[in-house]
């Protein structure tokens, strides 16, 4: 992925800032727990010595001395342990704290990219610094099946067991998912889901609206406002882990649209590399709007997943407005 010079020391100094703020919480819960416990300082005195002691005894050769050393340093732990748990405190409450407990906030692991430092470079090459914000606040545990039912409720869960398999065998299996149907019904809000998830797990993801990502493709094809980069955004959309692809066609579809449309999905699967659509249109229009090709594409190689129903967000308002 090509980042600038700027780009790529901006990420390093977010990592910088992130440890930087970890040992400061540490030495400020240290300093908490020394005023509350003094006596959890004199073991913490105590095992800095031995621990000295014991490497000590290593270099001069005496591993019979040191491993009796390391006996009482196992021992000296239990104790402090049991002061924090006895004084309300977690037994980890003194040890760092993570952003990204792979590569402890390092952006590194045995010298490649850590999964997180990829899904920065994602970010902010395509600005959805917010992404991790908007994905944050939906997850599975927050589907809700209240607002459906009938047909349209063993619809909805339907779409979320194909959801939550889609997660389940990411790593194990190529697949892709189309939701459609009607406005509000959780289309979008499932593929989020997803995104989540994935995110969690390590899996680079770059998310769009279908506006949206033909307007960024058009920018670099076309060259608008006088733009010379020549930084291309094609690699990263066909390689990233997941590509989500939400609201099909609400952009303004024409032939460029519909080939770029046809070349993403079709490298895509070339490449095995998972994609989500989205769409409130139907079946019917979805193949009267898109060449042959596309909507032979999709119905191929991806798992759909109809929704239907009374729009959630709307049905919400209402409610709210009644109180």
């Amino acid at each position: 992925m090509a980042l600038t010079n700027a780009q790529y020391d901006s990420i390093i100094q977010g990592y910088n800032r992130r440890r930087l703020d970890s040992r400061k919480l540490q030495e400020e819960r240290t300093k908490e727990i020394y005023e509350k416990l003094p006596e959890y300082k004199e073991l913490d005195d105590l095992t800095a010595t031995l621990a000295i002691e014991q490497g000590k005894k290593r270099l001069m050769g005496d591993g019979g001395s040191a491993d009796e050393l390391k006996d009482i340093l196992e021992d000296l732990n239990r104790q402090k342990k049991l002061l924090l748990t006895a004084a309300g405190y977690s037994v980890n409450y003194l040890d760092p704290v993570y952003t990204c407990s792979y590569c402890k906030d390092t952006g590194f692991i045995d010298g490649q990219k850590c999964h997180c430092f990829k899904q920065e470079m994602l970010d902010m090459l395509y600005e959805q610094s917010n992404i991790r914000e908007v994905l944050a606040n939906e997850s599975f545990d927050d589907v809700s099946l209240e607002y459906q039912q009938g047909e349209d409720l063993t619809r909805l869960q339907n779409a979320v067991v194909h959801a939550k398999n889609f997660v389940k065998n990411f790593d194990l299996d190529y697949q892709n998912l189309l939701f459609y149907g009607t406005v509000g019904t959780g289309k979008s809000f499932l593929s989020n889901c997803i995104a989540s998830e994935l995110i969690k797990k390590g899996h680079s993801v770059i998310y769009f609206s279908s506006g949206d990502l033909f307007a960024k493709i058009s920018e670099y094809a076309f060259r608008k406002n006088g733009k010379t980069s020549d930084t291309s955004p094609y690699e990263e959309i066909y390689n990233c882990d997941l590509l989500v692809l939400d609201d099909l066609g609400t952009e303004l579809t024409n032939s460029f649209v519909i080939s770029q449309l046809f070349t993403c999905l079709n490298e895509r699967h070339l490449r095995r590399k998972s994609t989500i659509i989205s769409t409130n249109l139907a079946m019917e229009d979805l193949r009267d709007r898109y060449d042959d090709r596309i909507f032979s594409r999709i119905i191929s190689n991806y798992d759909v997943c109809k929704l239907s129903g009374q729009d959630v967000r709307i049905y919400k308002k209402r409610m709210m407005n009644r109180k």
